[in-house]
């Protein structure tokens, strides 16, 4: 079964599916690059600034570079390595990982296996998706929760689980800071999101784009939003996303920063704030020549927390866009409407 939280709409804007695939150069007045290490600092003030700083980010594109995120490079290297490591195996050694061979969408998805904007062809990626793992006992497991289940793990690659697993806490621990520089951002207490929080759904998506064959609008990944909370993306240095700008009805090149996460509102947040923030459209053209890996993680949040319109979010007068719903219930939703 595909994974609601990691497919996300294939809902493309005006001039999203053109046939040119080409983007602009970014720079820092596109997308900004957000120091968020004063999240961790005892210092309101500047916990409040980069609160603020979220803002401006969120209410233009919901697209901004991640930078003092505290992540060791060790770590980030040793999972772009396994990343590889997987890829490079025979593809029969990859199916016997296939996700077709697990009940919570966990495993091996193959080359052209989803295809992300309506009307273009498969997605050229092939990906390989990890969850929180949970054994067959747990009672989330056995009560059938969504997305809930133990992992498929590759045999004969040593390195690859304990890496992922480390990897996984890693993205865990970062989404629950960015979550309250995103209470701070619109103006609520810090703590707003804690039981979005906990036990929070989440998926650790392995990437690879082979080169471009040149067939006319070949896309890595199609032009689509994402379902849930926050996408912390890891991208290798080949570039390749490419970010839509509403105001200009253009797309951007989102060139790797060294250092730095990619992290994009789902439409969640947007539903959260009744639209004040955005989830935009974004998607990935592989015209490096190159073969290009990326690791997006996929924080969801607690299945059971209620979605409805925020403190402030509204005007006076205003009603909300949305009915109330719970996290999983936005995500069958959204489940539903790409896939009826």
């Amino acid at each position: 079964m595909p994974d609601p939280a990691a497919t996300p709409v294939a809902a493309p804007a005006p001039g999203a599916r053109s046939a040119d695939l080409s983007a602009r150069a970014v720079d820092a007045a596109a997308l900004p690059v957000i120091d968020v290490s004063a999240l961790s600092s005892s210092d309101p003030a500047a916990r409040a600034a980069t609160g603020a700083a979220l803002r401006a980010a969120c209410l233009d594109k919901g697209f901004f570079y991640c930078a003092g995120h505290g992540i060791p490079q060790g770590l980030v290297d040793a999972a772009f390595a396994e990343t590889r490591a997987f890829f490079d195996r025979p593809e029969a050694e990859k199916l016997a990982v296939d996700k077709a061979l697990s009940p919570c969408n966990r495993g091996y998805e193959r080359l052209g296996g989803q295809t992300l904007e309506a009307g273009a062809g498969p997605d050229r990626k092939e990906g390989f998706y990890i969850g929180l793992e949970l054994p067959e006992d747990d009672p989330r497991v056995a009560a059938g929760r969504f997305n809930r289940g133990p992992n498929l793990w590759p045999r004969d690659q040593p390195g690859f689980r304990p890496v992922m697993r480390a990897y996984f806490a890693a993205m865990q621990d970062l989404g629950e800071r960015l979550m309250r520089g995103i209470a701070l951002s619109l103006d609520l207490p810090e703590d707003h999101f804690d039981a979005f929080c906990r036990d929070p759904l989440a998926t650790l998506r392995l990437l690879h784009y082979p080169p471009a064959t040149g067939a006319a609008g070949e896309r890595g990944a199609g032009a689509h939003t994402d379902f849930g909370g926050l996408t912390l993306l890891l991208q290798d240095d080949n570039g390749g996303l490419q970010v839509f700008d509403n105001k200009t009805d253009s797309w951007i090149a989102a060139a790797p920063i060294p250092g730095t996460f990619v992290i994009n509102l789902g439409d969640m947040i947007a539903r959260w704030t009744n639209d004040r923030y955005r989830s935009t459209l974004h998607r990935v053209v592989n015209s490096s020549g190159k073969e290009r890996y990326s690791i997006p993680f996929f924080y969801v949040g607690n299945p059971d927390v209620e979605v409805t319109a925020l403190p402030g979010c509204l005007a006076p007068g205003e009603a909300p866009k949305y009915p109330p719903t719970t996290v999983e219930g936005h995500i069958q939703e959204m489940y539903r409407r790409t896939y009826a």
